[in-house]
């Protein structure tokens, strides 16, 4: 409307100053044709209402169909319309995908695209863009902007056979000293009744066939959690390889807790780092089991990115009182420094079990493997996705 105002103005002045009525009509003209476009596209974007369309997570390697409907709720026909929606850049080559399209009254039109989970993370999509105006241009066209919406991409999952943990490690039901923690389900023996034997455990079968009270014997057995400590501090990760080595710290974190999971055991997870949707720490996720647990942890691991300065000894410190007997910590992390085979040490002093695994390019040293050694600690270094796919895919 800005750039009308010298040609309102020069018709204004020839009208005036040859009081010509073909003048005053052109000027009556413009003004209602700007003031009614300008209240037929504002009405009209009014009655516009949009939804995206999408699953919400999605697996790495994976298409995500998003539609995009737009439906005019109106009688006013739109005679243009540009239809905007930002893509995030991980997910896609452009910044956004666009449409131009025409409404009639009550009509219906839809925007189809196709997103490419080709990197874990929390990603944003959006925010969607309605552009109209009036049909002659005379007015600059308005906007209607709806708010963004959220991607979660899970990161890679490398399926594992066999993992070399310690014997406290979930590797099924492990067997247990104490006689008060029996399973039902592995039974090993049979013996003559005794005073204070519970009668859910005698074997009437055996005891008819010896004519003696015969009483089940099981294997004593428990099964034990697992946390999996995550250490996404940058100042622990070598720094020409510190992007691809922080992601398959990540990676390996993802695939022991899905094999985890196939064994049917508790698992969860202590990880540092930023919770990039919030900006804060990320919380503890306590051990529990089943496949819900398993995408719970996964969500989470996609939504947490590194960060500088936040030492993970101290909230390793901080959480290993409050663990039970008998857990088994797998420590995921990059730099390995001798305060931290400390720690691990005095965590198994207390009665839990430790797996150390180094994620990235740059090995221990053998002073480092020894001091592990001389602590019971084991240590596994993994160099590359392809190590993890090779030595425990075995």
């Amino acid at each position: 409307m800005v750039n009308l105002l010298p040609l309102l103005l020069l018709l204004l002045i020839l009208a005036a100053f040859l009081r010509d009525d073909f003048a005053l009509t052109l000027i009556y003209l413009l003004v209602g044709a700007l003031g009614v476009g300008m209240w037929w596209t504002r009405r009209a974007l009014s009655r516009l209402e949009a939804q995206r369309t999408f699953g919400n997570r999605a697996f790495l390697g994976e298409k995500i169909r998003v539609e995009v409907e737009v439906r005019n709720r109106g009688w006013l026909p739109v005679p243009w319309l540009e239809i905007r929606d930002g893509l995030p850049v991980g997910l896609s080559s452009v910044p956004n995908v666009q449409r131009a399209a025409a409404l009639g009254s009550k009509a219906t039109t839809r925007l189809t695209y196709t997103l490419d989970a080709r990197k874990r993370g929390y990603y944003a999509i959006g925010p969607l863009t309605l552009s109209s105006g009036d049909i002659l241009g005379l007015n600059p066209p308005l906007e209607k902007t709806l708010p963004e919406e959220y991607l979660t991409v899970y990161p890679k999952i490398v399926p594992l056979v066999s993992v070399p943990v310690p014997s406290r490690a979930p590797q099924g039901t492990l067997r247990h000293a104490h006689p008060f923690l029996q399973d039902p389900a592995r039974l090993f023996g049979k013996r003559d009744y005794v005073t204070g034997d519970s009668l859910r455990q005698v074997d009437w079968k055996a005891t008819a066939a010896t004519g003696r009270l015969q009483v089940k014997m099981f294997e004593p057995s428990i099964a034990l959690e697992t946390l999996l400590c995550l250490n996404l501090n940058e100042d622990d990760y070598p720094f020409r390889q510190r992007i691809d080595s922080i992601e398959l710290a990540i990676v390996i974190t993802a695939s022991l807790a899905a094999w985890i999971a196939q064994k049917r055991q508790s698992f969860g997870l202590l990880v540092n780092g930023v919770d990039l949707p919030t900006g804060q720490p990320p919380r503890l996720l306590p051990p529990r089991k089943g496949g819900t647990h398993l995408i719970r942890l996964l969500e989470a691991l996609a939504r947490t990115g590194p960060a500088r300065q936040t030492p993970f000894l101290p909230l390793l410190q901080s959480q290993r009182t409050r663990l039970s007997w008998g857990t088994t910590l797998l420590v995921i992390t990059g730099d390995i420094r001798d305060d931290l085979l400390r720690e691990l040490y005095q965590t198994r002093r207390a009665g839990q079990e430790v797996l150390l695994i180094q994620a990235g390019a740059v090995t221990y040293s053998r002073q480092t493997q020894s001091l592990a050694e001389h602590y019971g600690i084991q240590l596994v270094s993994i160099q590359t996705e392809r190590d993890l796919e090779q030595i425990w895919r075995r």
